[in-house]
């Protein structure tokens, strides 16, 4: 958290999480920055009315706000907000929406195949997806967003069971890509099970992650004032290069400075305390204030 707290200059700092999850980073920064304030995008309604019970503890320095992280000049351009001190990004899913067996995002239970961030948009929903993609889009979904080696095997499964019966819960999906693995194959690699990749690829396909993190990502290096940061925690390899393709192109135009020369990652400790954190990649870049200074 210290790569995004600057050192303060007497006005009140003003960051964004543009995650907020189950609030940990927001919290954090109200406790070490304690003038702060705090703008807290979520596009998950539910963690809109979590942040919403945390800002009762902390009067006037919380603002809940029902918006994808690709909305965020629309976010601040309703609160009279200019510029932030920073923006800190925890992409992927929380472990309370893993946990929400309504949603459809964990292939451990029987639940519908929803996967959509905000669950009260008219977005077509995980289901919806797998019952109109070719089978060459589903394909290409699983090979671009989830790395999956067998992504072909997949998506032909799933085309082959749909002709029989819709595949409407996570179940359904399961067996598709269960039935895919070759013969011999151990049902988990490296304690990985083998729809992990597919769930991650149609997550992020039904809620257009990496188009909106690009927008967020334009966005954010307008409304950074200089000397401030912009931080953000990948857990794919997808999210990682976006962020780091933009990161590099703001560094190689003089408007940033790099925090961090290589991602950090989590110690052994930290893994053992937080399996899900295994693959997380930490970025950081600082607004430069002048041009001769992100140059150097």
């Amino acid at each position: 958290m210290a790569l995004l707290l600057p050192a303060g200059d007497g006005r009140q700092p003003v960051f964004v999480d543009a995650t907020f999850g189950a609030g940990g980073h927001t919290e954090t920064i109200l406790l070490r920055s304690r003038s702060s304030r705090v703008i807290a995008l979520d596009a998950d309604p539910a963690a809109v009315a979590r942040a919403q019970r945390l800002a009762s503890r902390y009067p006037g320095r919380l603002d809940a706000v029902h918006a994808n992280y690709a909305q965020l000049d629309e976010a601040l351009d309703e609160r009279g907000v200019r510029e932030v001190d920073g923006i800190m990004y925890d992409l992927g899913l929380s472990s309370l929406q893993l946990a929400d067996s309504s949603r459809g995002f964990s292939f451990s239970g029987d639940e519908p195949l929803d996967m959509r961030l905000d669950p009260t948009s008219n977005a077509p929903t995980a289901a919806d997806l797998l019952a109109t993609m070719s089978e060459r889009e589903l394909a290409d979904v699983i090979t671009d967003f989830g790395d999956d080696r067998f992504a072909r095997r997949i998506a032909r499964q799933i085309a082959w069971r749909r002709e029989r019966a819709p595949l409407k819960t996570t179940s359904d999906l399961v067996a598709a890509v269960l039935s895919a693995q070759p013969k011999g194959m151990p049902r988990a690699r490296r304690g990985i099970h083998p729809a992990t990749r597919t769930f991650q690829a149609l997550r992020m396909a039904v809620n257009d992650e990496t188009p909106n993190l690009e927008r967020g990502l334009e966005q954010a290096i307008s409304r950074v004032r200089p000397g401030g940061r912009v931080v953000a925690i990948s857990f794919h390899s997808g999210e990682d290069r976006v962020v780091k393709r933009a990161f590099r192109a703001w560094t190689d135009a003089g408007r940033t400075e790099t925090l961090t020369r290589k991602p950090l990652t989590p110690g052994a400790d930290e893994v053992a305390a937080n399996p899900r954190a295994r693959s997380a990649k930490l970025r950081a870049v600082r607004i430069a204030t002048t041009k001769q200074e992100a140059l150097h």
